[in-house]
């Protein structure tokens, strides 16, 4: 559970200094990105949640070996937390160590809110099982064109 929790937290605390560093040291290298991140975003978002809705119709389940599951894991953290990107270009004025700040409660929010989600999945997750696989994806897919759109 802490591992999900702080796969997530750490991307959405490093995706905002990311996009600061970005901002303050290396904007003429990473400015060709900027337009490029909703539809990367879309891109992520849909496949995950495709393969999460053909897995829960046809009811295959993969092995998970725990170097797939992590790879998996670890994109979907990249793929959450992409947006977050952003953020780092709109406190470009901030000096480094209120940036980090500002990261790090990002960061430590969401490893929170991770946990308390996984405990509600936990407890809900028995009930709603056989649906939970096909609402996961369309709830990624729908945060992918939220994304693209906004």
């Amino acid at each position: 559970m802490t591992l999900i929790a702080g796969v997530f937290g750490f991307f959405q605390f490093a995706m905002p200094f990311i996009g600061w560093i970005c901002v303050n040291m290396l904007i003429g290298v990473f400015q060709f990105l900027w337009p490029l991140i909703p539809w990367i975003s879309l891109i992520l978002f849909c496949a995950i949640g495709g393969f999460m809705i053909k897995d829960g119709l046809t009811g295959e389940e993969e092995a998970v070996h725990s170097q797939v599951y992590m790879k998996a894991l670890l994109l979907q953290g990249i793929a959450t937390s992409i947006d977050a990107l952003s953020v780092g270009f709109t406190i470009a004025e901030y000096d480094a160590s209120d940036a980090l700040l500002a990261s790090l409660i990002i960061g430590i929010t969401t490893f929170f809110i991770c946990i308390a989600g996984l405990i509600l999945g936990k407890t809900f997750g028995m009930k709603l099982a056989d649906k939970a696989i096909i609402l996961g994806g369309i709830i990624l897919i729908a945060i992918g064109i939220e994304i693209f759109i906004g």
